[in-house]
Protein backbone atom coordinates (compact mmCIF):
# COMPACT_ATOMS: atom_id res chain seq x y z
CA UNK A 1 0.00 0.00 0.00
CA UNK A 2 2.89 2.37 0.76
CA UNK A 3 4.30 1.86 -2.73
CA UNK A 4 0.92 2.84 -4.23
CA UNK A 5 0.83 6.08 -2.20
CA UNK A 6 4.44 6.76 -3.23
CA UNK A 7 3.61 6.11 -6.88
CA UNK A 8 0.63 8.48 -6.71
CA UNK A 9 2.81 11.13 -5.03
CA UNK A 10 5.54 10.83 -7.69
CA UNK A 11 2.92 10.99 -10.44
CA UNK A 12 1.42 14.11 -8.85
CA UNK A 13 4.83 15.79 -8.70
CA UNK A 14 5.52 14.85 -12.33
CA UNK A 15 2.19 16.31 -13.37
CA UNK A 16 2.90 19.52 -11.44
CA UNK A 17 6.29 19.84 -13.14
CA UNK A 18 4.67 19.42 -16.53
CA UNK A 19 1.96 21.92 -15.62
CA UNK A 20 4.35 24.67 -14.51
CA UNK A 21 7.60 24.17 -16.40
CA UNK A 22 6.73 21.85 -19.27
CA UNK A 23 6.74 22.67 -22.98
CA UNK A 24 3.21 24.05 -22.86
CA UNK A 25 3.12 24.87 -19.15
CA UNK A 26 1.67 27.89 -17.45
CA UNK A 27 4.93 29.85 -17.49
CA UNK A 28 5.26 29.35 -21.25
CA UNK A 29 1.62 30.38 -21.75
CA UNK A 30 2.24 33.57 -19.75
CA UNK A 31 5.36 34.38 -21.78
CA UNK A 32 3.49 33.87 -25.05
CA UNK A 33 0.59 36.00 -23.81
CA UNK A 34 3.04 38.84 -23.14
CA UNK A 35 4.45 38.49 -26.65
CA UNK A 36 0.93 38.57 -28.10
CA UNK A 37 0.12 41.75 -26.19
CA UNK A 38 3.30 43.44 -27.42
CA UNK A 39 2.64 42.38 -31.01
CA UNK A 40 -0.94 43.65 -30.83
CA UNK A 41 0.39 47.06 -29.77
CA UNK A 42 2.80 47.10 -32.72
CA UNK A 43 0.01 46.02 -35.07
CA UNK A 44 -2.27 48.79 -33.80
CA UNK A 45 0.35 51.49 -34.42
CA UNK A 46 1.10 50.12 -37.88
CA UNK A 47 -2.60 49.98 -38.70
CA UNK A 48 -2.99 53.62 -37.71
CA UNK A 49 -0.01 54.54 -39.88
CA UNK A 50 -1.53 52.62 -42.80
CA UNK A 51 -4.80 54.53 -42.40
CA UNK A 52 -2.94 57.85 -42.45
CA UNK A 53 -1.01 56.86 -45.57
CA UNK A 54 -4.21 55.68 -47.24
CA UNK A 55 -5.90 59.00 -46.49
CA UNK A 56 -2.89 60.88 -47.86
CA UNK A 57 -2.92 58.81 -51.06
CA UNK A 58 -6.64 59.49 -51.56
CA UNK A 59 -6.07 63.19 -50.94
CA UNK A 60 -3.25 63.29 -53.49
CA UNK A 61 -5.37 61.44 -56.05
CA UNK A 62 -8.48 63.57 -55.61
CA UNK A 63 -7.39 67.11 -54.83
CA UNK A 64 -4.94 69.61 -56.18
CA UNK A 65 -4.62 71.29 -52.77
CA UNK A 66 -2.57 68.43 -51.37
CA UNK A 67 -0.26 68.46 -54.40
CA UNK A 68 0.17 72.22 -54.07
CA UNK A 69 0.94 71.88 -50.37
CA UNK A 70 3.57 69.21 -51.10
CA UNK A 71 5.16 71.35 -53.82
CA UNK A 72 5.30 74.37 -51.51
CA UNK A 73 6.67 72.48 -48.51
CA UNK A 74 9.01 69.97 -50.10
CA UNK A 75 10.18 71.84 -53.20
CA UNK A 76 9.88 75.44 -52.02
CA UNK A 77 7.69 76.41 -54.96
CA UNK A 78 5.74 79.67 -54.97
CA UNK A 79 2.94 81.03 -57.12
CA UNK A 80 3.50 83.93 -59.47
CA UNK A 81 3.50 87.32 -57.71
CA UNK A 82 4.18 85.70 -54.30
CA UNK A 83 7.17 86.46 -52.11
CA UNK A 84 8.92 83.60 -50.34
CA UNK A 85 10.27 84.25 -46.85
CA UNK A 86 12.40 81.73 -45.02
CA UNK A 87 12.92 82.14 -41.30
CA UNK A 88 16.18 80.83 -39.89
CA UNK A 89 16.57 80.23 -36.17
CA UNK A 90 19.66 81.43 -34.33
CA UNK A 91 21.80 78.70 -32.92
Amino acid sequence: MKWLVGLIFVTLIAMQYSLWWGQSGLLEVERLQDKITAQEAVNASLSERNQQLHAEVLDLKQGIDAIEERARHDLGMVKPNETFYQLVEDQ
